[in-house]
């Protein structure tokens, strides 16, 4: 029988279940506090790319690129080339652990000038973990991981607004069909399907200025289960708010300022006595629809913690000539509801039909797991703008 190291089993529940174990680590995936509301496979909500990153995570607004696909498909409609592919790359967490990191692959097409299609590939390399039997006998090692696949699809209606539907498939192994020790139960593979809505509104005025509203829904799905015969969780189903607005300085140079908000639509965990009773809160037992309308009035705490589960996201973007890009931005999420806030630096490059961004994240707390995470990004248009979108 096979079991895993326990050393290496407090960076398996610390990264992958804190949705099972959110009082026993200090640390997410995410990098937020365990105070933070759990779910399973939170690394759907890790931003990807680098032009975001490098934002303070602020991108549902922003003008279109093809990393649209995860921050706001609605707005593949409004992409300039028929073509867009992008690779993004970051190492993660590496402050607590050498071996994890997200890969995140990102296509658009233009079908025509209103229909554009979008698929996106993100994988979450979990790093190394040691396997041993119950004679201490070691085993060799496992690579957990964990993956999401999207397609979307986005129409324009009329020249200023657009919408999109996603559907995912989202799969979870860790197990390699080991034992828990001491649990019993037979470790399994999580899998779910999810689907997203989205919206997109763009409308420029004055001189060559351009206002940009966004929303996004996502992750709506079944719970999702890690044993045979134990309980499911929830996915983090998101809603993210967006706006930007971008000036037109002179004939070179453009200046953006994005500001995103953001809600997990699950329920907050009630506060229970040593019986297990419900003290204050809700019981965060519920459906998934129930449990997206329960979470906007489910706080303990009442209206004041529903208001701490929001996090925030301002950033500003300098473009000269359309070709080389500064960036920064700040990322609030309140210390009662996982405690993250960092600022971001980044820039970004263009040549020919390639584009490449890096970012930096400065974090604020000490010994934060998140600090100096880098993000690297390249993508590349191609196949023309025969079908691109008229505005």
């Amino acid at each position: 029988m096979k079991f895993l190291n326990t050393k290496n089993l407090a960076v398996y529940i610390l990264l992958v279940l804190p949705a099972v174990a959110a009082a026993q680590s200090t640390t997410t995936t995410t990098g937020s506090s365990s105070n933070a509301i759990p779910t399973a496979v939170p690394f759907l909500n890790i931003s990807p790319d680098s032009r975001s990153g490098a934002m303070g995570d602020a991108g549902v607004a922003l003008s279109p690129d093809v990393n649209a696909n995860y921050w706001n498909p609605a707005k593949l409609a409004f992409l300039e080339n028929n073509d867009d592919i992008s690779l993004s790359y970051s190492p993660w967490l590496r402050n607590l652990v050498p071996d994890v990191n997200l890969a995140y692959l990102s296509y658009a097409h233009k079908i025509d000038e209103r229909n554009s299609f979008g698929a996106s590939l993100r994988y979450f390399n979990l790093g190394s973990i040691q396997l041993i039997d119950n004679n201490q006998t070691d085993l060799g090692t496992y690579k957990p991981n964990e993956l999401s696949l999207d397609a979307s699809f986005a129409r324009k209606f009329g020249n200023n607004l657009s919408l999109g539907l996603t559907l995912r498939y989202i799969y979870s192994n860790f197990s390699s069909g080991a034992f828990v020790s001491g649990s019993g139960q037979q470790n399994k593979a999580g899998n779910a399907v999810s689907a997203g809505v989205s919206m997109y509104y763009t409308k420029p005025y004055g001189n060559n200025s351009v206002f940009a509203f966004g929303a996004h829904i996502s992750n709506i799905g079944n719970k999702i289960s890690y044993t045979s015969t134990g309980p499911s969780y929830f996915l983090p189903a998101n809603l993210k708010l967006g706006v930007a607005n971008t000036w037109t300085i002179d004939d070179l140079s453009k200046f953006t300022v994005a500001f995103d908000i953001n809600k997990l639509l699950v329920p907050t965990p009630p506060i229970r006595d040593n019986d297990g009773n419900i003290v204050k809160g809700r019981n965060d037992d519920v459906s998934v629809p129930a449990g997206i309308f329960q979470s906007f009035g489910d706080a303990p705490g009442g209206f004041s913690e529903e208001l701490k589960e929001l996090t925030f996201s301002p950033g500003v973007e300098y473009l000269y000539n359309n070709l080389f890009a500064v960036r920064a931005g700040y990322f609030y999420e309140n210390p009662d509801k996982g405690g993250r806030h960092y600022a971001t630096t980044g820039v970004g490059v263009k040549y020919d039909i390639f584009k490449f961004d890096f970012s930096y994240l400065i974090a604020s707390q000490k010994n934060s797991p998140l600090a100096n995470t880098l993000r690297f990004t390249l993508s590349a248009s191609f196949g023309g703008t025969n079908n691109a979108s008229k505005r």
